[in-house]
């Protein structure tokens, strides 16, 4: 099957998944790491993350988390639609009046926000595989931002139903160190 099918597949799952979920429930997932994940968070660690939509698994609790622990928080920007993706400091994940509508109409940080690199990366997904093989949303910005960056770990979050038994994977796909569902971590680990 080709990626542009699996993803409107996924998509639909994930957004079934999600809007089947209670309310009380999706304020307790993705709360705070598992204890195995933070053997991967090295001591000061600059940690990226990603500003989920209403489907994708929710990274706004790791931002806080993560800051009370001493880490500065990173978020995806773009100066512009053509721009490669870049990350800037994030300094208010609890009420987010650092950030403004972007050119893809998703709110990053400000243009004048510093740019950092982040020594962990989360990232969003559509699917994976139980070995750390990951199907994006189509434009590739991970992937190219994975490639030039070999020293940065890509953690995924995902929901449960993502789960794939097979991906495409081409040469240009970067694969992820570990995912973490509600249910499970799943990956290559150390």
């Amino acid at each position: 099957m080709d990626k542009d099918t699996l993803r409107k597949q996924l998509r639909s799952a994930r957004r079934d998944h999600v809007a089947a979920l209670p309310d009380s429930m999706r304020a307790l997932v993705f709360h705070r790491p598992p204890s195995p994940l933070l053997d991967l968070v090295p001591e000061g660690a600059v940690i990226g993350l990603y500003r989920a939509n209403p489907f994708e698994a929710p990274a706004a609790s790791y931002a806080n988390f993560f800051l009370d622990r001493g880490h500065e928080i990173a978020l995806p920007r773009f100066a512009s639609r053509n721009a490669p993706m870049e990350f800037a400091h994030h300094s208010d994940p609890f009420d987010e009046e650092d950030l403004e509508v972007g050119p893809f109409g998703l709110l990053q940080p400000f243009l004048d926000a510093p740019v950092l690199e982040p020594d962990v990366l989360f990232v969003p997904l559509v699917g994976f595989t139980a070995d750390g093989k990951r199907l994006g949303q189509g434009g590739g910005h991970y992937d190219r931002w994975l490639t030039d960056r070999p020293g940065a770990t890509p953690i995924g979050l995902a929901w449960d139903c993502q789960l794939a038994e097979e991906l495409p994977h081409e040469e240009h796909d970067q694969s992820l160190r570990a995912i973490v569902t509600p249910t499970r971590l799943y990956g290559p680990l150390p």
